[in-house]
């Protein structure tokens, strides 16, 4: 009998973010649901009340369980015999902390999107509080849950390209190409492109925290110190849209080195994903756009092209993927991964079994890359290479 018919039901999740008109929203109901891991339950979708509760509604939520604040929702679903188990987190960059140690508190799983914080001490307290309550803690690096990356980080782990060298990785976006400052702007265009909302620094909160924890997670190595250049490509914005950086991982004579180029405001740029790890033996290269590929080139050999499907694969990444080979698969099914990793690690919890060693990001991760992004806006302030914060205690 497979784990999720033991546990009987799926887990029940509360969402937090994500009304009618939300993308990301929309991606993480389905990819909760996806495999049946989670049932969407209950949720708080904006933060005016009455606009909030009239979105559950919309969305098919019952009115009974369509909040109009989160304190609500947590208090109200405590008192139910039903109530939520976990909640998803995908409200404007600033409230994550909150959100998230709130849910924590009253004893929920939580799975948040990033940054999961407004600086590096406000993500140390949530792994003190995740590790005090017990609970589990995701984050929604959704590229470290592609098969073909769980594919990379599979060789390196068994050595196949060796002793791991250099690493670049690069995240290209167009979003910001233009002056959308001076054009209309959405309720989300406002708090992404006003400083004290959208973090420390809007592309590495945006999607700087994706690529390093992408190099982080394929080479199991931290990221130790930076010299970086923070700034902006479009003269006069207030938010720092481009981040170029030297990296350095792990520590010691004989560290990884690894190059770092991340920017919203690159024209043509459609969200170009790269990441090239080379070691002493060979490379493995996966982008985004062939997102079910990985080439490994190991040195004197023909190159070799590695699709998701083929035969043979580890089964860890087997399991990362759904339908036969040739046909794609994307974002949504790993948003999905993640959420049914999380939903396993919990029902083995509550079963009292051996629980496996998943590879979802958690909130220790997210830790370091609060402190990633601390480190690359000091080197750019000091002009000199920084350390980067070791990794977080408490609990």
């Amino acid at each position: 009998m497979k784990l999720r018919e033991r546990f009987g039901r799926p887990l029940r999740l509360g969402l937090v973010g994500g009304g009618p008109d939300s993308w990301i929203g929309a991606m993480h109901r389905s990819a909760a649901e996806m495999d049946g891991w989670f049932r969407a339950s209950a949720g708080v979708f904006s933060s005016d009340p009455a606009r909030s509760r009239a979105a559950g509604v919309q969305l098919g939520f019952d009115a009974a369980r369509s909040y109009g604040t989160l304190a609500e929702m947590l208090a109200a679903e405590r008192a139910r015999a039903d109530g939520i188990e976990a909640v998803a987190i995908m409200t404007p960059n600033d409230t994550h902390y909150a959100c998230s140690a709130a849910a924590l508190d009253a004893g929920l799983d939580v799975l948040c999107d990033k940054p999961v914080t407004r600086d590096h001490a406000e993500a140390c307290d949530l792994v003190a509080r995740t590790r005090k309550a017990g609970r589990l803690f995701a984050i929604a690096h959704a590229y470290s849950a592609y098969p073909m990356t769980r594919q990379a980080r599979h060789l390196v782990r068994e050595g196949t390209i060796g002793a791991v060298r250099l690493v670049q990785v690069e995240y290209i976006q167009s979003s910001l190409a233009t002056r959308v400052e001076a054009g209309p702007q959405t309720s989300r265009l406002r708090w992404v492109l006003d400083p004290g909302r959208s973090g420390l620094a809007l592309v590495m909160s945006a999607i700087g925290c994706h690529a390093q924890q992408l190099a982080c997670f394929v080479t199991g190595q931290p990221v130790a110190r930076v010299a970086a250049d923070a700034g902006t490509l479009m003269p006069g914005r207030e938010v720092i849209d481009h981040v170029s950086a030297l990296l350095e991982f792990g520590g010691g004579a004989h560290a990884a080195r690894g190059t770092f180029t991340v920017t919203q405001a690159a024209a043509g740029g459609e969200n170009d994903i790269r990441l090239r790890v080379y070691g002493d033996k060979g490379m493995l290269d996966w982008n985004h756009r062939e997102a079910g590929y990985l080439k490994l080139a190991l040195q004197g050999e023909p190159a070799r092209l590695i699709g998701r499907g083929d035969p043979y694969l580890p089964q860890e990444v087997i399991v990362a993927g759904r339908t036969p080979r040739g046909h794609p698969e994307g974002l949504r099914e790993a948003f999905a991964n993640l959420y049914a990793e999380l939903a396993q690690e919990r029902m083995a919890i509550e079963l009292g079994e051996a629980v496996p060693a998943f590879p979802y990001p958690r909130i220790e991760d997210g830790a370091h890359t609060m402190a990633f992004i601390e480190a690359c806006l000091a080197s750019q302030r000091q002009g000199r290479w920084v350390a980067v914060a070791g990794p977080a205690s408490g609990g």
